[in-house]
C-alpha cells in the first residue's frame, strides 16, 4: 500500500464532520492502509482519543488540523474585507511541530476569532518548525485564486507557502469530489508544480467514513445550520465522494499522477510525532523565607497538627509522617501547597469554603492544612482512598466555595500563577437518544407530532441509547418494523446519535500549568468568551496537568 489519507473530518469537526474516530481508523485498516490523519476544522478536540484509537488498532496516527487562514491579518475584523477564510492543512512532523500546532490553533481563537478561528503568515513563520503543510481543499488560498484566474498570486501564494514551511515541507493539495472547479484547476496546479517545484499531494476531503453515511452527513449539515433536507437554499454538499475511499479509487482518480498518490504515504512517514503522557507538569510554588517546598509543607502540616488536637500522640504523628513521605514520594508536594495556597486565600478573605467532599476527607495532612474540616482519625477514614502508592493517579481534591464569590478565587489563582497559565475546561454536550430523535426528525422536516410522539417512547435513563430502546420498547420497535418513515428516522438519529453537538465550559473545572497552558494543550475560545483546553478533564489529567474543581455552591 502506498496511500494515506491526510484530509480527514472527524465527529469533532462539530455538526459537519461525520466521520467517527473508531469508524473511520477501522475502516483505513480493512481497506489496507498503514496510517491515517485527523485535521478538523479550525480545533483539535479529537487529536488524543484519535492517536489512542490510532495506536490501538495498528494505525499510525498523523496529528493535524484544517486551519483557517485570515484574508488580511488574524486581528483585521472589518465585515467587508475580512470575512472570507482560506483552508489550509497543518500536520505534525515532529513532537516540536505537533507543539506549534497547538500554538497556532490556540491563537487562532484567543487572536484571531472572528467568526472562525482565523491565524495569519506571521503566525505561521514564528511557529512552522516541524510542520507540513499541505494548500488545503478548493477554499485553500492557492486554489482559491486559481478559481479566480489569478495565475500570478496563486503561484505567489503557493512561492510564500514553501518560504514559511521549508522544501519537502509544503505540497500542493489535488482532489477529485467530481467538482467541475477541481477540473477546472487540475491543469492549473501541475503548471504550478511544474514551474515552482513545490510537490503534489492527492487527498480526499474525508467528512464520512462510508459512500452510504452522506445522507446522515446531509441530515448533520442541517442539524449544524438550522435548516431541513427540503430547504432550497442551504448548506448543502454537492454529492457523495466525500468519503474515506481505498488506494486503488484514489488511483482511479489521478491516473496520470502516480507520485501524487505516492507522496501521501512519503508525507505519512515522514511524521513522528508523540503525545507525551503521565508526566507531571505543575505550576511552581515558591516557599517563603527560602525553605524548599517540602520544608515547607513538613512545617506547615506540623503547625497544623498541633491547633487541630489538643494531644498530638504517637499514632497521629506516625500517621502525619507516612502521609506526607507518600506525597513526597509521589510527587504531590507541590499539589497540597497550591490548593493550601488558594483555601487559605478565601477564608482569609471571608470566602466561605466547604468543609470538604469526596476521598480527600481521609487525609491527615489536608485536615491539618485546613484543606478538609472533617477529622479523618475521629471517623476512621482511610488516607489511601484519596492517595494509593500503588496507583499512580494525580489527587483530586474537590472544593466547594460560596458561590457569589468563587470567581475571586480563580481570579487569585490567574493573578498568582499568569492568566497564561490557567484556563477553564472544555465539555462536550452530545446527541443523546430522545434529542438525535427531536433534532433529525426536525432537519428531515417531519411533522413535530409524529416526531414527539417517537422520542417520547425512548425510556427515560441517562445511559439509554436507540439501539437499547428498540430492545426495550415493543411498541417503538413495532413502528420501527412496520413504518419506512420511522425506520428512516431511527436509523439516522443511530448514525448521529453520541456524536459531540457543541463545546461548552466545564462548570468547575480550572487547569493551572507549569508553563503556558498551550505548551501542552490547544486552547479553546466559547461564545462567552473565556479561554479553556481543547481537551477534557480526563485527557488534561493523563497529559500531567493539574486540574482543580472549584465547585461554586
Amino acid at each position: 500500500m502506498a496511500f494515506t489519507h491526510l484530509h480527514v473530518h472527524t465527529e469533532y469537526s462539530l455538526l459537519d464532520g461525520a466521520a467517527r474516530i473508531k469508524e473511520v481508523v477501522a475502516r483505513a485498516k480493512e481497506l489496507g492502509m498503514t496510517s491515517l490523519a485527523i485535521t478538523d476544522h479550525g480545533v483539535m478536540f479529537g487529536v488524543i482519543e484519535f492517536y489512542r484509537e490510532a495506536k490501538k488498532q495498528g494505525i499510525k496516527p498523523v496529528i493535524g488540523c484544517e486551519v483557517y487562514t485570515a484574508a488580511r491579518k488574524m486581528t483585521d475584523k472589518d465585515p467587508e474585507k475580512d470575512r472570507r477564510q482560506g483552508h489550509l492543512v497543518l500536520l505534525a512532523k515532529t513532537t516540536e511541530g505537533l507543539h506549534n500546532i497547538m500554538k497556532i490553533v490556540s491563537a487562532g481563537f484567543t487572536d484571531g476569532y472572528y467568526y472562525k478561528p482565523r491565524i495569519d503568515k506571521d503566525l505561521l513563520r514564528k511557529y512552522s518548525e516541524g510542520i507540513i503543510a499541505l494548500s488545503g481543499c478548493l477554499a485553500g488560498e492557492v486554489q482559491h485564486r486559481l478559481l479566480n484566474r489569478d495565475y500570478n498570486g496563486a503561484k505567489k501564494e503557493a512561492l510564500e507557502l514553501l518560504d514559511i514551511f521549508g522544501p519537502g515541507n509544503f505540497y500542493l493539495e489535488l482532489q477529485d469530489q467530481g467538482l467541475e472547479e477541481e477540473q477546472q484547476i487540475l491543469p492549473l496546479m501541475k503548471q504550478l508544480h511544474q514551474e515552482t517545484g513545490i510537490p503534489l499531494v492527492a487527498t480526499n476531503d474525508v467528512h464520512y467514513v462510508r459512500r452510504e453515511d452522506a445522507a446522515a452527513h446531509d441530515v448533520l449539515l442541517c442539524i449544524q445550520t438550522g435548516k431541513t433536507v427540503d430547504d432550497e437554499d442551504r448548506m448543502r454538499f454537492p454529492n457523495d465522494e466525500f468519503y474515506l475511499k481505498s488506494e486503488e479509487e484514489m488511483r482511479r482518480l489521478f491516473p496520470d499522477l502516480p507520485e501524487a498518490i505516492e507522496n501521501s504515504q512519503k508525507i505519512a512517514d515522514a511524521c513522528q510525532a508523540d503525545f507525551e503522557f503521565g508526566v507531571l507538569h505543575l505550576p511552581e510554588f515558591r516557599a517563603p523565607d527560602g525553605l524548599d517546598n517540602k520544608t515547607y509543607l513538613r512545617k506547615l502540616c506540623a503547625e497544623g497538627l498541633q491547633k487541630r488536637y489538643a494531644d498530638v500522640t504517637s499514632e497521629l504523628q506516625e500517621r502525619l509522617d507516612y502521609e506526607l513521605s507518600v506525597i513526597e514520594r509521589m510527587g504531590y508536594v507541590e499539589y497540597f501547597l497550591i490548593v493550601w495556597d488558594f483555601i487559605n486565600y478565601a477564608k482569609s478573605q471571608g470566602i466561605v469554603v466547604g468543609p470538604g467532599r469526596g476521598s480527600a476527607a481521609g487525609s491527615l495532612v489536608a485536615y491539618t492544612l485546613r484543606i478538609t474540616d472533617i477529622d479523618p482519625i475521629k471517623y476512621d477514614l482511610i488516607f489511601e482512598r484519596f492517595l494509593n502508592p500503588e496507583r499512580v493517579s494525580m489527587p483530586d481534591i474537590d472544593v466547594d466555595f460560596c458561590y457569589e464569590r468563587r470567581q475571586e478565587v480563580i481570579d487569585y489563582v490567574i493573578e498568582k500563577y499568569g492568566e497564561d497559565k490557567v484556563a477553564q475546561i472544555v465539555t462536550f454536550g452530545t446527541m443523546k437518544a430522545k434529542q438525535a430523535i427531536r433534532d433529525v426528525g426536525r432537519a428531515m422536516n417531519m411533522p413535530y407530532g409524529d416526531v414527539d410522539a417517537i422520542a417520547k417512547k425512548v425510556p427515560f435513563d441517562l445511559k439509554m441509547t436507540l439501539d437499547k430502546a428498540l430492545k426495550t420498547n415493543p411498541e417503538l420497535q413495532n413502528e420501527y418494523n412496520s413504518d419506512i418513515r420511522v425506520k428512516q428516522l431511527v436509523d439516522t438519529a443511530m448514525a448521529v446519535e453520541g456524536m459531540p453537538r457543541h463545546a461548552s465550559t466545564h462548570a468547575a473545572g480550572v487547569v493551572i500549568s507549569k508553563k503556558s497552558i498551550n505548551e501542552y494543550v490547544p486552547l479553546y475560545k466559547g461564545d462567552k468568551g473565556g479561554v479553556s483546553t481543547q481537551f477534557t478533564m480526563t485527557t488534561i489529567e493523563e497529559l500531567g496537568l493539574l486540574k482543580m474543581d472549584f465547585l461554586g455552591l
